[in-house]
């Protein structure tokens, strides 16, 4: 019998759901440790993850590698996911039946994850996990508490890359992120 790991994300891979199935080349279910205590979510595939089956692999992926870097912590030793599996078509945002449809993935993820600390990356991802109404320009690096797990939310590294003058925002979150590392995680490296 396969693991759970390898189960979920087979019968991901297969998902129909909703009409992004119809125009993906691959099935971008995660990438990371499977014992992580920090799980990273965006909001959905772009171009290069839906051809490479990875999550933040483009230009925004290497952004957060060096974010990640910034603070002492590698790709590796966290899990990264998405809302949605599949890109939305001209990258467009995620229609809300569309990350319904997918959520659940994401939810038998983090079940099987049982992170310590969840960072949203960029707006869509905030108001998914955190609220529907979240404001990313005045609560992005504010912790919340959703079942007993710490929660934040940070700009999109594609967010960063469109306007550089919030990068210093960004280090400050990150600066935050290090601490709350370092506070609850038992295993996760930081500087």
């Amino acid at each position: 019998m396969p693991e759970p790991w390898e189960a979920l994300e087979s019968a991901c891979k297969n998902c129909r759901e909703c009409s992004l199935c119809e125009t993906r080349t691959n099935v971008v279910f995660g990438v990371g440790s499977h014992d992580a205590e920090v799980l990273f979510i965006g909001e959905g595939p772009g171009a290069n993850e839906d051809l490479q089956g990875e999550p933040f692999v483009g230009k925004a992926g290497m952004l957060l590698d060096d974010m990640l870097a910034i603070i002492g912590m590698k790709r590796e030793n966290v899990y990264i996911a998405n809302i949605v599996k599949c890109r939305p078509p001209e990258n467009r945002d995620p229609l809300t039946v569309e990350q319904d449809a997918c959520i659940g993935w994401l939810r038998r993820q983090t079940a099987l994850l049982r992170p310590k600390i969840i960072v949203c990356l960029g707006r869509i991802a905030a108001m998914r996990i955190i609220r529907e109404d979240f404001k990313i320009t005045r609560e992005h690096g504010q912790w919340f508490e959703k079942a007993g797990v710490q929660v934040m939310a940070m700009y999109h590294p594609a967010a960063l890359l469109r306007d550089p003058h919030r990068r210093p925002e960004a280090f400050d979150d990150l600066k935050a992120l290090q601490a709350k590392v370092r506070i609850l995680c038992d295993h996760t490296e930081v500087y």
